[in-house]
């Protein structure tokens, strides 16, 4: 068994066993390690943060499926735990979201997310979002589902209606959206604790994805908060974008008005403490086994 396939079955079955999947969330190939090497079981690829670290853009509409996919199989790649993949409105219609599934699915992630906005998207907890009609997205998904080739491929069904037509519309879209073959159900950007109990008893025995946006237009409830409340996913998308920001910001400064960075070292890793971390040691053994004479 390779290991796409070991990965996805291992994600399929963590969706049927008890418990709440937790997925923070990675931007690029180091974060998604860090995230696998401090103990996580799963990761989740943002698509905000992959606009904002490849284009140094905002979420909205500006990436494209290639580079999308492109850091999809780095991060797949890089790490040996499930990842979520963000992708975005399929970018296009019902055969577009076909190669869309395809492209993903040779990528080695675990299952992705397609949401019914309209084209260009933008991030969820921005203002400004339109969506389309259910009947499009229903089309979609059915097409997403006949596209993937692997079964533990998961298509999660992301709907942002809360936002645009209200709480009672984008539940009742969730709805149409499962029975339309989604294995999960992401109701995106509930405003209050209320809410997210209600998404959970109205769809009650679906398999649910809650939204920690750091930030965000929803209020930031516990892994085990949402556990108690019935949903199965959380996902912390941009909490260590907005953590490596914030310290990549400061050091600048400090070089900038210093013209060094030798005062703050005791608030970095030590550049023993990174290389071993990426590899050095293990690439210095192989280069030694594989050495020619």
């Amino acid at each position: 068994m390779g290991k796409t396939e070991s990965v996805r079955k291992r994600f399929a079955t963590m969706l049927e066993d008890d418990g709440i999947i937790v997925a923070p969330g990675c931007y690029d190939a180091l974060s998604a390690r860090i995230i696998e090497a401090t103990g996580h079981e799963c990761a989740y690829m943002t698509g905000f943060g992959t606009s904002a670290s490849l284009l140094g853009l905002p979420d909205m509409g500006f990436i494209t499926m290639s580079e999308m996919i492109d850091n999809a199989r780095r991060i797949a790649g890089a790490v040996n735990i499930p990842v979520i993949a963000d992708a975005d409105t399929g970018y296009g219609n019902a055969l577009n979201v076909c190669r869309t599934v395809r492209e993903y699915e040779q990528s080695g992630v675990a299952a992705i997310h397609i949401e019914d906005q309209t084209f260009p998207k933008r991030c969820g907890h921005l203002e400004g979002k339109e969506v389309v009609s259910s009947s499009e997205m229903v089309q979609k998904i059915r097409a997403a589902c006949d596209a993937r080739t692997d079964p533990n491929f998961k298509i999660i069904a992301r709907t942002d209606a809360r936002a645009v037509m209200g709480l009672e519309e984008s539940i009742r879209r969730a709805r149409e959206y499962y029975d339309a073959g989604a294995d999960v159900i992401f109701v995106e950007s509930p405003y209050s604790a209320d809410e997210f109990k209600q998404i959970s008893e109205e769809l009650k025995g679906i398999p649910l994805l809650a939204n920690m946006a750091e930030g965000g237009k929803s209020p930031m409830l516990s892994a085990d908060e949402l556990e108690r409340l019935g949903y199965k996913i959380v996902i912390f998308p941009v909490g260590l974008l907005f953590s490596a920001t914030k310290a990549m910001y400061s050091l600048a400064e400090e070089i900038r008005v210093k013209k060094t960075d030798r005062d703050v070292q005791d608030q970095m890793w030590s550049f023993k403490q990174f290389t071993d971390f990426i590899g050095v040691s293990k690439c210095n053994e192989l280069s030694q086994k594989y050495k020619t004479n």
